[in-house]
């Protein structure tokens, strides 16, 4: 597989790297995007008539269920080939920010040793009322299972549509945006808002952008690279020809 010269020297030589992924990174460990996962029983709902406060407040149990089928999908998942690569850059470059809109971990599971969650994690359980991380609570027939803390309601530890994205991962993503060599976009739609303008962030300064993609995005004709195929197919080959010593 051949790459730009351009690109493969100026990763080489890079102090800073960001990577943002999508959906379409954990599709290749056979998750479900969003919209894909509403099969068998959930077929006859949209996620968006599940994953928003005020489902959760009208039918909690429900909601609960959907997220406790996901979660099954989740770990029987493995990390692939692309999570994989990401995780050896880091630690070919000597710094390496990553950024996800997945909530499953696999990234974590793969290896990367710091990752920057913007839609939360499917794994974790909070408080509805207290927003407090809650690792474990009494064996009970209650679903959702009551907060051991305040009584109310256990949640996952996700984004909800309407709900704003934790303000630190934000933070941190955005200011890796600003400040990094090389900016990554693998497996994202290009259209989830505020992710989808963090490349923006880079571009402005004049670094490298790469978009690393099956299909073609909003951004696709705007950014310094594009690399059409899967990342877990993409990266391990873009990894080995910049670095071939490693």
């Amino acid at each position: 597989m051949q790459f730009d010269a351009q690109l493969i020297e100026t990763l080489r030589g890079a102090r800073h790297v960001a990577v943002l992924t999508g959906a379409g990174v954990s599709a290749e460990s056979k998750i479900p995007t969003f919209r894909d996962a509403m099969t068998g029983l959930w077929a006859r709902y949209r996620p968006e008539e599940l994953a928003t406060p005020q489902a959760f407040a009208a039918n909690p149990k429900l909601v609960w269920d959907w997220y406790q089928w996901r979660r099954g999908l989740v770990e029987a998942a493995a990390p692939n080939e692309g999570q994989k690569a990401l995780a050896r850059l880091a630690d070919l470059v000597p710094r390496l920010t990553l950024i996800t809109q997945n909530v499953d971990s696999l990234h974590q599971r793969a290896g990367s040793p710091e990752v920057v969650e913007l839609h939360g994690n499917i794994s974790r359980t909070k408080c509805a009322r207290e927003g407090r991380i809650v690792a474990s609570w009494p064996d009970t027939d209650q679903v959702p299972p009551p907060c051991p803390h305040c009584g109310a309601h256990l949640r996952p530890d996700v984004v909800w549509f309407g709900e704003s994205l934790p303000p630190e991962a934000l933070r941190q993503a955005a200011d890796a945006a600003r400040r990094c060599d090389v900016f990554f976009s693998i497996g994202t739609s290009a259209l989830v808002q505020p992710a989808a303008s963090l490349i923006y962030e880079t571009m402005r300064r004049g670094g490298m952008t790469v978009e690393l993609n099956p299909g073609e995005t909003p951004q696709s004709d705007e950014v310094t690279h594009s690399l059409r195929g899967p990342s877990g197919v993409i990266l391990p080959a873009l990894l080995h020809a910049a670095w071939p010593e490693a």
